[in-house]
């Protein structure tokens, strides 16, 4: 599949909308970029957490985060997230839609905002939250053989969660729940 298709795939499949930012309710509004870069093939650009973050140390997660009272939507937080967090400059991105808004155990809700990323040449982690970032070819995390799901225990209650490992990297929890969402979005109408 060439990154053009796939792009145009995506593209068709996924929801289109921004949502105004809503008052605080029982979840924490947040929002995440999935961000896609053509290398001759598309990959998809993750974080990998610091062990000095509140939360979710070294774990793997899309640059993004809790939406802010001053942000104007959904988009306007992942972009300012992915900003601050990997200094991906905002133009740099094309939006190509949304994903389901993804719900957590750590009680947010989470919007994800897929974009083709033009340029990744300046990108630059913040040395306080993000540890390292990298890329996985968006064909591997597309192809539903490569998801496994698991369980995990809380509070006496067994939660089911979805797993991915690329290389030394496990990628698992709300971030392969998204993923899992942009796989069956993108490869619904396959043979």
């Amino acid at each position: 599949m060439t990154v053009e298709h796939l792009v145009a795939v995506t593209r068709a499949r996924l929801e289109t909308r921004r949502r105004r930012v809503v008052p605080p309710g029982p979840l924490i509004r947040a929002a995440v970029l999935v961000p896609i870069v053509d290398r001759g093939e598309a990959s998809l650009v993750f974080a990998q957490r610091t062990e000095h973050v509140g939360q979710h140390k070294g774990q793997i997660s899309f640059p993004g985060g809790r939406v802010d009272p001053g942000d104007a939507d959904d988009l306007a937080a992942a972009l300012r997230e992915a900003h601050e967090e990997v200094g991906l400059d905002p133009g740099s991105v094309e939006v190509l839609g949304f994903l389901d808004d993804y719900p957590t155990v750590t009680r947010y809700l989470v919007t994800p905002v897929v974009g083709m990323v033009e340029d990744l040449a300046e990108v630059k982690p913040c040395a306080r939250e993000v540890a390292e970032i990298f890329e996985v070819p968006l064909e591997f995390v597309i192809a539903p053989a490569n998801f496994e799901r698991k369980f995990f225990t809380r509070d006496g209650i067994n939660v089911p969660f979805f797993e991915l490992n690329w290389r030394n990297y496990r990628i698992w929890g709300a971030t392969a729940g998204m993923l899992w969402n942009l796989s069956h979005r993108v490869t619904a109408h396959e043979g």
